[in-house]
């Protein structure tokens, strides 16, 4: 009597366990939000700056003291954060500060002096000129590896300015009347309701001369320039400021980058 083979219950194949699953969907997970995030910081880096392994940062406007930037000046910190952040960031190679300004407060220039020594301290940086680099935008500027300049760029005018004035006449003529309660003989100095008396002309003098003292000691010592070249203030060309060192070359901003580039390869 034939008999019926006997057959094994039929059961699925085993598939691969829960938990090797989510590690791989993990792992996934990982490595696409790699590639996006390296994306972004490339997209980033090439959308900031155009001229890879160079830093520019602006430098326009009048300068003073505060964290901004707007269309009449910046502000020392903002420049300062930027210098900072361009020499500790490893992408960046060379720095080159773009300077279109007419100066401004000696104490703006002192604080972006101090983030401008810090960042040579880590990569080269190179200073463009563009219409204009004067009084304490070139305070500023002396303290570049390299300046250059276009022929026609204004620079120069070393100096220290303080302007008071008195519309007092007009006010009497006008039947304006003042009364000042002060603490001291000098506390409403520079008040536009009188002229300044011989005593506070003299201070004022004082302050303007000291002050002016350490920017041309300053920039002298930066660079290789007779006192008497630029210590009667006036506003230099640029073709006239490379004869006195006043500048390095003449060019223009693609000129400073490269010549930027060359450094940091030369330090390499």
């Amino acid at each position: 009597m034939a008999q019926i083979p006997e057959t094994s219950p039929a059961f699925p194949a085993p598939g691969p366990a829960p938990h090797s699953t989510g590690l791989k969907w993990f792992l996934v997970i990982v490595v696409g939000l790699i590639l996006v995030i390296g994306i972004f910081i490339a997209t980033f880096y090439i959308a900031d700056n155009s001229h890879p392994g160079v830093k520019v940062i602006r430098m326009e406007g009048q300068l003073s003291t505060g964290d901004f930037s707007d269309a009449t000046g910046v502000g020392s910190e903002y420049v300062g954060n930027q210098l900072r952040d361009a020499a500790n960031d490893p992408m960046v190679e060379a720095i080159v500060i773009r300077v279109d300004s007419p100066g401004g407060t000696p104490a703006a220039a002192e604080e972006i002096i101090s983030d401008l020594e810090y960042a040579k301290t880590k990569k080269p940086v190179v200073i463009s000129m563009g219409d204009m680099a004067t009084s304490a935008a070139y305070y500023v500027s002396a303290h570049g590896d390299k300046i250059y300049a276009n022929p026609d760029t204004f620079t120069g005018a070393v100096g220290v300015i303080w302007t008071f004035s008195d519309i007092s006449s007009w006010m009497k003529q006008e039947g304006y009347n003042v009364s000042v309660v002060k603490s001291g003989e000098k506390k409403d100095m520079g008040s536009t309701s009188r002229a300044l008396s011989t005593d506070e002309r003299e201070y004022a003098q004082k302050i303007v001369n000291d002050s002016f003292e350490r920017f041309i000691t300053d920039v002298t010592t930066q660079r290789v320039i007779a006192r008497s070249d630029i210590d009667d203030g006036r506003v230099i060309r640029g073709s006239d400021a490379v004869k006195i060192n006043l500048v390095d070359k003449l060019g223009n901003l693609n000129d400073a980058i490269e010549g930027a580039k060359e450094l940091a390869d030369s330090r390499k």
